[in-house]
């Protein structure tokens, strides 16, 4: 079992998909800081200095309705959501070039000794069926 196991983790996909794991949650901290740090506090002077995260909630006592915290997470997510998608048309992108570099035609251009001596062969295997 431990065997089967090892081979499972140390395949490629296991390996690729724990590393995009990582780097996706370091991302997510540093589009979470960008929005709580610089894109809200610049929302909030352009407002006339209105904290979202403190002034929109709603509710007696502790039992209050975070909505600013909530429009918050909402551009989290649309900014890591384009990133993402920008990304992915990036990779796309490349992709479609290295597949149309692939594609292009594998047969060498002959040289006009080369088409003669075909030709004179193509001829010579006519007169020889006739």
């Amino acid at each position: 079992m431990w065997k089967d196991f090892k081979e499972f983790a140390m395949k490629g996909n296991v390996i690729d998909l724990a590393v995009a794991v990582v780097i996706g949650a370091a991302f997510g901290k540093i589009v979470t800081s960008l929005v709580e740090n610089i894109i809200m506090p610049l929302v909030g002077m352009l407002t006339g200095g209105i904290d979202l995260t403190n002034e929109w909630k709603f509710g007696p006592g502790d039992a209050q309705i975070a909505l600013g915290t909530f429009v918050q997470s909402i551009i989290d997510f649309l900014i890591i959501a384009f990133a993402i998608f920008m990304a992915l048309r990036i990779l796309t992108k490349l992709n479609r070039k290295k597949a149309a570099e692939v594609v292009e035609d594998p047969t060498p251009k002959l040289d006009t000794k080369e088409e003669l001596l075909k030709e004179i062969r193509d001829l010579l295997k006519q007169e020889q069926s006739k």
